[in-house]
């Protein structure tokens, strides 16, 4: 009696070390849940939103050390993203890449002009209206993102602390790709 006890003890314990383990995994390498603290992303993601990101799309990191896998591809205009906040290294931030380094960027008129030009494509851009705001967000101050660095801002441009206000995303620093929201289940979505 006491063998089949031990033996079914010991079947449960490591069944459960093996679920923790792959769940870990999974959680550093694969995809990761996030919930939203705050209104800055309204209307494409609410407050308490929980949402699924892809971390191997651009290549997931090996906790505590600087290796990074290879990325399927690199983040694009539209993407959101979530990263590591440049403020506050404690803290994950959430917002849409609007520019590439490389690239200049301006908003004039509630509209982002890359290079001088009016962007046209992805839609989740084009048909926003941002404010000027911040130091690299003033009306008629084009600014030029450094190489390996990026230019995010939310999609609630009234109620976003965002680039306009701290500057650059390092590559390094993003995290990865925002999915889908899984909860609540009325606001079950892909997200563009």
């Amino acid at each position: 009696m006491k063998e089949t006890t031990k033996a079914i003890l010991r079947e449960w314990v490591e069944s459960i070390i093996i679920a923790v383990v792959l769940a870990l995994f999974i959680r550093t390498f694969f995809i990761q849940a996030f919930r939203i603290p705050s209104g800055s992303m309204r209307n494409t993601l609410m407050e308490g939103d929980k949402i699924m990101v892809n971390k191997l799309l651009f290549g997931p990191k090996i906790p505590f050390t600087n290796f990074t896998f290879p990325s399927i591809r690199e983040p694009r205009r539209g993407d959101i993203v979530v990263f590591v906040y440049p403020q506050d290294r404690k803290k994950d931030f959430i917002k849409r890449i609007i520019a590439r380094g490389g690239e200049t960027v301006e908003i004039s008129k509630g509209n982002i002009l890359i290079n001088g030009e009016p962007i046209k494509y992805p839609p989740e851009v084009t048909k926003r209206y941002y404010y000027n705001r911040g130091f690299y967000g003033q009306e008629g101050k084009a600014i030029r993102v450094p190489m390996g660095n990026y230019f995010v801002l939310g999609d609630n441009s009234d109620s976003s602390r965002d680039s306009r206000y701290w500057g650059f995303v390092p590559r390094e620093d993003i995290i990865g790709r925002a999915m889908f929201i899984w909860w609540p289940p009325w606001r079950m979505q892909i997200l563009k």
